[in-house]
């Protein structure tokens, strides 16, 4: 362990320390560092070190390991179930209670060997780093059929080692072994390039690859004008925002500079995972603590800690970010789910050009612009990610008849040639290949989609619909938004409901129509009653002697008169009768100031909703989704709609989480086409949750059966995407103000959205469609005046059967005879011979001839002489 390794962990252990202890976690437990520096010269010393460090209580042990002391301190640990958290390099096998902090190298290095068709090549190898990989190598090589020359340089003296480097390279030169693998650590690959420039062999036709994890560890600086390739592997990716706030926290506590060595990097780690572990352990009440004879490595025989299980589980399931990445183990504890850049020494310094992980594999790209390339951008072939989604990126109808750009369409498209038109570069589109915007695994932290195009160096600029989000502003640089939007809610457009058969009810509610039932029968009531007790409604008849019968009065407001008085004011049509005293005259008024406002509220409302067809949305805001079950709602699953769900802290949205994350089946769709096609199909039962511009283009389109609802959950915007530090950010960004300023951006929008648009304009034709009724429109009305009619008609058969019957009796004939003269007066309007209106004889009984009163309609009256 090195002196800076050392302290960089003692300052790394106190700032944890400090942070953890005051932890509400850990509040009644404190960590507590022992460091001790040792050197391991032999099997006793290495004994005596780790024995004196167990037997102070310690719940874990860090440090490193070689070849002479590795097996000692496997054995001691696996004996005393005693955890031991080392940088150094992986073993090979299983060793329990041994977490190994460095990933294996052996996956990235066979993957280089293979991008670069080597099958004859030089390796040199530090024997003190383990024989492991070189193992690897030399089986494949077996297997592949490739020359391989293995030299040991672990074991040269110092004093000699310069002259014994010389000799070396100069022995390759004679054999013609320009390509060569140097598997060794930093300081020593430093010596070795010294030499290897001294003897000119660094300049054009030479290739090395250096197989550590800290490719910009050491100065290549004087190499890399040489013109020789020069290859490697970088664990620590210095634009990691982690990283970038350790320095500060070690600038807080160090007066130290800086630059660290990957193991230093592995040091933090770490005691990351150690921290992680103990708060595991801690949250979970399991007692660490050894007590009495709990573990003792004097004993004969040895007694294990009983807790050594339980700390060594908690250390394997520790997942946290460190400066090395993502940091997992398997159940051996070996490192797993991690990513390695892969570097290449260019004029202007290490460059990544891709990447390894064990789910990719290898990743390289062979673009002309690199992130910190200072040459112009003229005549350069810029690679564009972009994504199959309309309109944004389409492939042409007859896209089998073009080549490259010219295969696809849309406002992508057409945006790409305008910034490549603008900042001068030429550009090649490439569809990202997993069809996904970008997002960060949870468990491997490996980027997807175009995003993890730009991480990873297999591209150089995203032009699509991508949503500028913190999280991948941490990772890669965003323009200017060119296109604002925010998620919205789409929805199956319900069918347009059809009006009903007394849909001419529409216009008030029922509960007015039951108000003014009772409001009728009510009035007619009152005027009954006023009628009755007011003695100006009486008045006698006059007959044609012009005698005056006294003792006969009359009044025409009866109930039933009464109720013929209200509904004659209410249907405005009015009757022959009015109330002559002042209290039914204030009865009538009221009555008719009550219908003028009633009648004209429903004729002016009337119109709007017997022309106007609705539809009835059964959602229109967020809160109507989240308060209902019925309907299921979801987002596209890589992208960052989700992740704005997931993060939300708005109670709302992360109700609305919580019931997506949960949603069986799953309420998320892989693509957004998949998602729309999910919504036409629910019937009414899905909601989708997307862009609002996508949902605007969607909504123009056939089948025209989509709709959004509400306004937008968030507001954000759409931006182009560079890699961190690309010298194309600022033009790019130049170039999309430039547009947005000369209108380009919106003519761009309305060509793709509203012009090629298949739904018409929303209300278009609504003039035409309201300004005549259908039949269904006023069908109840028909309904009633047939009904009305009908009702009429059994009336009058009723009254023609009870006046016959009456008839009958009183002209004491039979009843079949009373109804054959009536219905021949009711036919023919006479009983007699040519056609002389006949009426039957009344006994005891004179027509009287009616009394004409001023102002009035005839009323006619039969009176009894007898």
């Amino acid at each position: 362990m090195s002196c800076n390794d050392l302290v960089l962990m003692m300052v790394q252990i106190k700032i944890n320390v400090k942070t953890d202890n005051t932890s509400h976690l850990i509040s009644m437990s404190h960590c507590h560092p022992i460091l001790k520096y040792t050197s391991h010269d032999s099997f006793a010393t290495s004994l005596v070190s780790v024995c004196s460090q167990f037997s102070r209580g310690v719940y874990a042990i860090f440090g490193f390991y070689d070849k002479k002391s590795v097996n000692t301190i496997t054995s001691f640990c696996g004996t005393l179930h005693v955890s031991f958290i080392t940088p150094s390099f992986p073993l090979d096998g299983t060793h329990q209670f041994i977490i190994q902090m460095r990933p294996d190298i052996k996956g990235p290095l066979l993957s280089l060997i293979e991008y670069y068709k080597w099958d004859k090549f030089a390796y040199l190898y530090d024997s003190d780093r383990g024989l492991t990989t070189l193992q690897v190598v030399l089986d494949t090589a077996a297997e592949r059929k490739w020359q391989v020359t293995a030299i040991n340089v672990g074991n040269l003296k110092d004093e000699r080692k310069d002259e014994a480097y010389r000799s070396l390279f100069q022995d390759l030169e004679n054999k013609k072994e320009r390509r060569v693998i140097l598997d060794c650590e930093q300081d020593k690959v430093r010596d070795i390039m010294e030499q290897v420039i001294t003897i000119g062999r660094h300049v054009k036709g030479y290739h090395y690859i250096i197989a550590n994890l800290g490719f910009v560890d050491g100065d290549l600086s004087k190499i890399q004008y040489g013109g020789a390739n020069v290859s490697g592997f970088q664990i620590v990716d210095f634009d990691d925002p982690l990283v970038s706030k350790f320095d500060q926290r070690w600038e807080e506590h160090s007066r130290m500079p800086t630059h660290r060595h990957y193991t230093s990097a592995l040091t933090y780690d770490s005691v990351q995972v150690m921290t992680e572990a103990f708060r595991y352990l801690h949250k979970q009440r399991i007692d660490i603590a050894r007590k009495g004879n709990n573990g003792d490595c004097l004993a004969n025989p040895a007694v294990p800690w009983a807790q050594g299980v339980e700390i060594e589980r908690a250390l394997k399931q520790v997942r946290v970010d460190g400066l090395t990445g993502n940091i997992q183990f398997d159940q051996h504890g070996k490192r797993v789910n991690y990513s390695v850049n892969i570097m290449e020494l260019k004029n202007n310094g290490p460059v990544k050009i891709g990447y390894w992980n064990e789910v990719d594999k290898m990743a390289v790209t062979k673009s002309d612009v690199f992130p910190n390339d200072t040459t112009g951008m003229e005549n350069k072939t810029v690679i564009v990610t972009t994504i199959l989604e309309a309109p944004y990126v389409m492939l042409k109808k007859n896209a089998d008849l073009f080549l490259d750009n010219e295969r696809y369409e849309g406002y992508c498209v057409d945006l790409a040639a305008e910034i490549a038109k603008h900042c001068g570069f030429k550009y090649q589109l490439k569809i990202v290949g997993d069809g996904k915007y970008g997002a960060r695994d949870a468990e491997t932290k490996i980027w997807n989609g175009m995003v993890g195009e730009l991480v990873y160096g297999k591209a150089d600029i995203a032009v699509a619909p991508l949503t500028i989000t913190l999280v991948r502003e941490e990772v890669i640089d965003f323009s200017k938004p060119f296109m604002s939007l925010g998620i919205s809610i789409m929805i199956k457009k319900p069918q347009k409901s059809k009006p009903g058969v007394f849909s001419f009810l529409d216009p008030l509610a029922y509960e007015i129509w039951m108000c003014i039932v009772f409001a009728y029968i009510g009035v007619s009531v009152v005027l009954f009653l006023v009628s009755r007790f007011s003695p100006y409604e009486w008045h006698t008849e006059e007959y044609e002697d012009g005698q005056i019968q006294t003792n006969e009065s009359t009044n025409e407001f009866g109930i039933f008169n009464s109720l013929w008085f209200s509904l004659g004011a209410f249907m405005r049509q009015g009757c022959d009768i009015s109330p002559r005293s002042l209290s039914g005259r204030i009865v009538g008024g009221v009555w008719w100031f009550f219908t003028l406002i009633i009648i004209s509220s429903y004729t002016a409302n009337l119109a709007a909703f017997l022309t106007v067809e609705r539809m009835v949305s059964p959602i229109e805001s967020a809160e109507d989704l989240a308060k209902q079950t019925e309907i299921s709602y979801g987002t596209l699953d890589s992208g960052s709609t989700k992740e704005f769900f997931r993060r939300s802290k708005i109670a709302l949205f992360d109700k609305m989480w919580t019931y997506m994350r949960s949603a069986e089946p799953s309420v998320f769709v892989k693509t957004t086409a998949e998602g729309v096609l999910r919504v036409r199909k629910s019937k009414g039962k899905y909601a989708y949750l997307l862009e609002s511009t996508m949902n605007e283009y969607i909504e123009q389109r056939k089948p025209c059966d989509t709709m959004k609802v509400g306004g937008n959950l968030d507001s954000k915007g759409y931006g182009i995407a560079t890699p961190k530090g690309s010298s194309l950010r600022t033009p790019v960004n130049l170039a999309v103000l430039k547009l947005s300023e000369q209108g380009v951006l919106d003519k761009l929008k309305n060509k793709w959205w509203y012009d090629k648009g298949e739904c018409g304009a929303k209300d278009s034709g609504s003039k035409e469609k309201t300004s005549a009724l259908s039949l269904s429109n006023v069908a109840g009305v028909f309904y009633i005046l047939v009904g009305g009619l009908g009702l009429a008609m059994l009336v009058a058969l009723i009254e023609f059967c009870y006046k016959s019957r009456a008839e009958a009796k009183r002209m004491k004939v039979t009843f079949t005879d009373a109804m054959r003269s009536k219905a021949r007066l009711s036919i023919t309007g006479s009983t007699g011979e040519n056609g002389r209106v006949m009426t039957p004889e009344f006994p005891k009984a004179v027509h009287a001839v009616p009394y004409v009163r001023p102002g009035m309609g005839m009323n006619v009256s039969l009176t009894d002489l007898s």
